[in-house]
């Protein structure tokens, strides 16, 4: 994994990722409706991400797409709180440090762009993830943030950057 890039989204990504992001979906068994799964934007990241102050990160290597993760100002999340949003990585790719690459940068965009929280929906499912997001200093929310439109995510987390 030393030859991973960590580069922006790119138009010729859609697709890829929108099958890799399905197939995290199937394999933890969380492919269900109010979910990324079923958003129509997953097929469209490249165009979503378009939008001011949100940037998303694809991993690379060897020309394959081992995951992605993003920052977006969702609509109705406090002043200075951005998502983190479509954190998925391949199978392959975990448990190598490609995640947490991902992560960092992510972290470092959204001080950039000048946000002070960062904000986050998942699964108990994805407990892998959530165990890296609270080393990372994501705490427990007792209720979602924002209008994500995901109302099948049963965990919510944010942290102070």
């Amino acid at each position: 994994m030393s030859d991973v890039q960590i580069r922006p989204i790119e138009l010729k990504d859609n697709k890829e990722l929108a099958d890799l992001i399905r197939g995290v979906f199937r394999e933890f068994k969380i492919d269900k409706p109010g979910t990324v799964y079923t958003d129509p934007t997953t097929d469209h990241l490249y165009e979503l991400f378009q939008k001011h102050k949100s940037f998303y990160f694809v991993a690379e290597e060897s020309g394959m797409i081992l995951g992605g993760c993003g920052i977006y100002p969702t609509k109705g999340l406090p002043e200075g709180c951005v998502e983190l949003v479509k954190f998925y990585l391949a199978s392959s790719a975990r448990g190598k440090g490609v995640g947490n690459k991902l992560m960092q940068t992510s972290f470092k965009k959204a001080k950039e762009f000048g946000f002070h929280q960062l904000y986050l929906e998942s699964f108990p499912e994805l407990s892998k993830a959530v165990s890296m997001y609270k080393r990372e200093g994501f705490r427990d929310l007792d209720h979602p943030l924002g209008n994500t439109g995901h109302f099948a995510c049963n965990l919510w987390m944010i942290k102070d950057l």
